[in-house]
This record gives C-alpha cells, structure tokens and sequence, in this order.
C-alpha cells in the first residue's frame, strides 16, 4: 500500500504550481471541455510515468541496496531544492497543437511538458525505491490527477487563491523528508546505524 500511497502524495504535493498545472489551466481556458482535457491527462500521465517507473525500476537492478539508498537520498535532496523554484510555462506549448482538440492537444502538450520534469524524476526514484512499479505509477497518476482535475474544472478560481509558494515549501520538506529517509536506510545497511 505504501507504494501506491507514497507515490500519490508526494506527486500531488509537487504538482502544485508546476508547468504542467500551468498547462492544464491554459488549456482549459482555451478549449472549455473539462472532460477531454481530464483524458489527456490520464493518457499522458500513465504512458510518461509507466515509462518513468520502467526505468527507475531497471536502474535499481544495477546497483547494490546501499548504494541506490544514497543515490535516492542525494536524488531527492535535488528534487526539494529543485521544487522550491516556480516553473513559468511558455504560452506557444499548448497553442502548437490547438487544432488538434482538446484531448490530443493536451495528450501530446502533456506528454512533452511532463519529461524531465521534476514529477517524472520522482517517479523514476520512486520507482526505484519501491517494488511494485504498477502501483507507483498508478500512485504518481493518481497524484497527478489530484493536483490537475480541480484545476481544470475551477479554471483562474482555483489557480488563483492557491498559496503557492506555502504549497512549494510543503513539497520541498517532503522530499527532504524522503531524502533524510533514504539517507538513513542508508546508513542502516552500511552498518553504521
């Protein structure tokens, strides 16, 4: 349970306020069809986080419990201070693929705004660090679709009275809190805890 449930707070948590939240608001405002635009997140989500997970999951074959420990704990150190700076979206990423409609335009907008995203590399370490790969992902999605579905469906009203940098700040301290975790499992299988 705990690979579904980690996974899905901490992805809520750091969508907050991330380009790909940004998005999903541009595209509402563009096309006013919730539902499509739910659906293109699902479809994005799960086919760039199962990818995601994929390779988190391959990657931690190679290296010994110890040392994947150490890599997650300086990997998610990154992450919290990386999600302490706001994203800005350009404008031009979901008016490229308007004439596509609703749900392909936010597929592929979504899909190529997610990689290298700070969301796609928790799920790659979140992968890594937890055994079962489909209920990380569908965790991740989950969290995606947490942050995402209100946004869409409360359009500049919900945007708009979010306490961002607070929000920010809450997902930075949870993947310090994941780090220091990592960390000390570390330190535990070292032999010096």
């Amino acid at each position: 349970m705990e690979s579904l449930l980690v996974p899905t707070g901490i992805v809520a948590i750091a969508e907050i306020g991330d380009k790909t939240q940004l998005l999903a608001l541009l595209l509402a405002a563009r096309f006013r069809k919730p539902w499509p635009i739910i659906a293109g997140i699902v479809a994005a989500t799960l086919a760039n986080h199962f990818a995601a997970g994929a390779i988190g999951n391959w990657v931690a074959s190679f290296f010994s419990a110890v040392t994947l420990s150490w890599i997650l704990a300086a990997s998610f150190a990154a992450v919290a201070l990386w999600t302490l700076v706001p994203d800005k979206m350009d404008d031009d990423e979901a008016s490229k693929f308007k004439r596509y409609g609703p749900f392909l335009t936010t597929l592929i907008a979504f899909f190529l705004a997610e990689m290298g995203d700070k969301t796609q590399i928790a799920t790659v370490m979140l992968a890594a660090q937890y055994p079962h790969l489909l209920m990380v992902v569908i965790g991740t999605t989950v969290g995606m679709l947490l942050a995402n579905v209100p946004v869409v469906l409360a359009g500049n009203f919900a945007a708009e009275r979010l306490p961002l940098d607070l929000i920010r700040k809450i997902a930075a301290i949870a993947f310090a809190i994941l780090a220091a975790a990592a960390g000390y499992h570390a330190l535990q299988l070292s032999g010096f805890i």
